[in-house]
């Protein structure tokens, strides 16, 4: 392993780590040497996934979108680890297509809630536990630069309020030496989310709007966030590392 990836003695969080990119992102950063823990709300990591992140590695259940439910889950972590050197926000998904004009505000706000604020949370509670010098990194999506496909606007808004979210949090704690950057995969295979809105012909036809010419793997992100999460990206803040095969240039 290259020293720059080298994530030996670091305390990581995985929110949304059960399964798809989460897991994949958590297995990446446990296989640098980073102690790691996830949380999961639907999705809940099998014993294989968490004995494959190392004897350190915990689980627990979490409703990100609940700050009682924040608070006392991350105070809990925060005793027991002493606190947090990487943050990844990876809770999100898109609920159900509607467009606007059908759309209901309880709607507009279970999407809001689920991708927004949920990275707020968990963020707002994690930063007094979080090192100096620490990483936090935010799981977007190529639709917050696009918009996503017709009825996806809500999940659009929702991922691109992240984008302005990581910048605005990135100038806020700089004094620190805390970075705040953001991945916005594009179409990645064997996620809960893609497996739940595409069928095999809407694949083809979206693997075919890629110039790399296939869909995205989970890994592929995750190797995105452990660059992040090094020593090599220390310099690097407020961005967004779009991880798409080329299928949209931001």
């Amino acid at each position: 392993m290259h020293q720059q990836f080298d994530l030996t003695g670091k305390r990581a969080l995985v929110t949304g780590g059960g399964v798809g990119i989460g897991a994949a992102i958590a297995a990446i950063l446990a296989d640098a040497g980073a102690q790691v823990a996830v949380s999961y709300r639907t999705h809940a990591p099998d014993e294989t996934v968490i004995a494959g992140l190392g004897s350190g590695a915990t689980a627990f259940a979490l409703d990100a979108t609940d700050d009682n439910a924040v608070a006392a889950a991350l105070g809990k972590l925060g005793a027991e680890w002493g606190g947090l050197d990487i943050l990844v926000n990876n809770v999100g998904g898109l609920v159900q297509r509607s467009t606007i004009a059908d759309m209901s505000p309880q709607l507009w706000h279970t999407v809001m809630a689920l991708n927004a604020d949920s990275t707020f949370l968990v963020t707002h509670h994690a930063l007094p536990l979080l090192a100096d010098g620490g990483r936090i990194i935010n799981i977007a999506s190529l639709a917050g630069r696009t918009g996503g496909h017709p009825g996806a606007t809500a999940y659009a808004a929702s991922k691109a309020a992240i984008f302005g979210f990581t910048r605005g949090l990135a100038k806020e704690v700089a004094d620190r030496r805390i970075t705040v950057n953001a991945v916005a995969p594009g179409f990645i295979e064997d996620t809960p989310f893609h497996d739940t809105f595409t069928t095999p012909d809407s694949k083809e036809q979206t693997v075919d709007t890629i110039p790399l010419g296939r869909a995205g793997r989970p890994q592929d992100v995750a190797a995105a966030v452990l660059w992040l999460a090094s020593d090599g990206a220390e310099f690097v803040t407020g961005t967004v590392t779009d991880v798409n095969g080329g299928q949209h240039f931001g």
